[in-house]
């Protein structure tokens, strides 16, 4: 693969990484199910949810916790590896968050994250995050927000998932 064409895939993947922590930061996170493939898995430390019901099922249920000010900054972004159909990207999330409405006091980020991904690109050419992986490098004080597996099955049963 020339030079070019991987200086754009990696840029797109990045544009795309950006795109998903706006929408989760300023949208509920409504559209960020359709970023993943359909057996998708987002591991973190303390949870982990498999497919987009589930990823989906994680936004809806910090929605409605109520009011939520968090902003989730992307650096470092790092194209690990690429070939026609899988890139594995590697970045830095670094996490301001805290539960009621805007604005907040000013704190220190309550999380700063290593990050990987693996991108597989779908028949008609668009590149999904098949697997994200977080690992925790830095944590404050404001717990980060969680749905246990149980709560997870009992909101999936709910809405008969």
């Amino acid at each position: 693969m020339d030079l070019s064409t991987r200086s754009a895939i990696s840029r797109h993947l990045e544009e795309m990484v950006i795109a998903y922590w706006h929408d989760v930061d300023f949208r509920w996170g409504e559209g960020a199910a359709a970023h993943y493939t359909p057996d998708a898995v987002f591991v973190s430390p303390n949870a982990r949810y498999e497919g987009r019901a589930q990823i989906a099922e994680f936004y809806a249920w910090r929605k409605d916790r109520g009011d939520r000010v968090n902003v989730h900054l992307v650096s470092n972004f790092h194209l690990h590896t690429l070939d026609e159909d899988r890139a594995e990207v590697h970045w830095i999330c670094t996490l301001f968050a805290e539960d009621g409405p805007a604005p907040q006091p000013a704190a220190p980020p309550i999380a700063i994250s290593r990050v990987e991904d693996l991108f597989l690109r779908q028949p008609d050419g668009a590149w999904l995050c098949h697997e994200r992986r977080w690992h925790t490098l830095f944590r404050g004080g404001t717990r980060t927000t969680a749905l246990s597996p149980a709560e997870m099955a009992e909101r999936l049963a709910r809405k008969g998932g």
